[in-house]
């Protein structure tokens, strides 16, 4: 399996691959996609969305027959080694240890950089309301960044 930045050719598998995990279908411009693509073609994809203030990890699918290889792992490295610095992610809440794993910590809306803050308000409704499922914020720092402490 390789993970390499996505072409124009694979917008459609992209929005394709977003609709069918109902993740925010907003904004998926294929020149900030990574994908995940073995000998059968695009098997995941994923995202650094920038925002005014922040930026987020986002739209992270794997396809359904090859969830539980490493396939989405695979890409939250990389784009983490891609992307150094301050990220944010929205995710259900019964993927706050999934992300954890790679130094996600959930956050409040008032931690939240103000660009996100209505996105996050609108997510947690939608998903509520469609799913019946809580959804949480997250963030993580990179230590490179971080100021040492005294």
């Amino acid at each position: 399996m390789e993970i390499r930045s996505a072409r124009v050719q694979d917008q459609e598998t992209i929005v394709n691959l977003v609709h069918r995990a109902h993740l925010n279908p907003m904004d998926l411009q294929w020149q900030r996609f990574l994908v995940a693509e073995d000998e059968m073609g695009i098997v995941g994809v994923g995202q650094i969305r920038p925002h005014r203030d922040a930026r987020e990890l986002s739209s992270l699918v794997v396809r359904e027959d090859q969830r539980g290889n490493g396939i989405g792992e695979q890409l939250v490295n990389t784009l983490i080694t891609q992307s150094p610095g301050t990220l944010y992610l929205f995710c259900r809440s019964q993927l706050e240890s999934y992300y954890a794993r790679f130094g996600f910590r959930a956050i409040s809306v008032k931690e939240a950089p103000p660009s996100l803050r209505l996105r996050y308000a609108i997510g947690r409704f939608v998903t509520r309301l469609l799913m019946g499922k809580p959804m949480l914020m997250m963030k993580k720092t990179s230590k490179a960044l971080e100021t040492p402490r005294v």
